[in-house]
């Protein structure tokens, strides 16, 4: 139980934010933290300080000791992971090789996939982008596409891409699409491609990723 300042979102290096920040850390000092912690009274103690002090505790200890830590380490991480060991194991190691493969396919023709052209079709709530992926004979189920923009003030733009049109022949561009609703301009979006299986944990074992820009 305490205070906030801000409005929760990402600014950037903006110094007129700074500022008003600023002035609300001060106002918020002046008019609630400072008297607050000096109201002393009759008992010579600070009532209201010490009854937010035990207030915080009891709404945050839950959430920040050792107990939640240790809690949620072990059903976010190390269950899920000796599961996956299990699996991978099972059948004299069948997926840990599966993996294996799709990551050594993976290292020999990344270098390989290039971008081609980017078509947009603005409309008044957005855009719809279609972009060219030159896979060169890689399987298109071993990657994922995506669109991407920076943080401006509600954090980055991520958004998957489908593949609406399969490339003819190994030598053709696969094109995949993807309708976006957003005031922001449309060079403020790239797209990526980024290796995916079902089984595997990414970017942990292939941080590989290619940019269209």
């Amino acid at each position: 139980m305490g205070w906030a300042l801000g409005d929760g979102l990402n600014h950037g290096d903006d110094p007129a934010r700074d500022t008003l920040e600023a002035h609300a850390l001060y106002d918020l000092l002046e008019q609630a933290v400072i008297p607050e912690f000096y109201d002393r009274r009759e008992t010579g103690m600070p009532i209201a300080w010490i009854k937010r002090i035990r207030e915080s505790m009891a709404r945050l200890t839950p959430r920040f000791s050792a107990n939640r830590a240790v809690r949620e380490y072990t059903e976010r991480h190390y269950l899920p992971a000796a599961s996956a060991y299990r699996e991978r194991a099972a059948d004299h190691g069948a997926l840990g090789l599966q993996i294996a493969d799709w990551r050594r396919a993976l290292d020999q023709k990344w270098d390989s996939l290039r971008f081609g052209s980017v078509r947009v079709h603005n409309r008044s709530d957005g855009h719809d982008v279609e972009v060219e992926l030159f896979l060169n004979g890689m399987d298109p189920n071993t990657v994922r596409v995506q669109l991407y923009a920076d943080a401006v003030n509600d954090g980055e733009f991520v958004k998957e891409m489908k593949r609406v049109r399969p490339a003819p022949d190994p030598s053709s561009p696969d094109v995949y699409g993807v309708t976006v609703s957003s005031p922001r301009p449309v060079g403020d979006y790239t797209a990526r491609v980024l290796p995916t299986h079902a089984d595997a944990s990414v970017p942990l074992e292939c941080a590989r990723i290619a940019w269209q820009r």
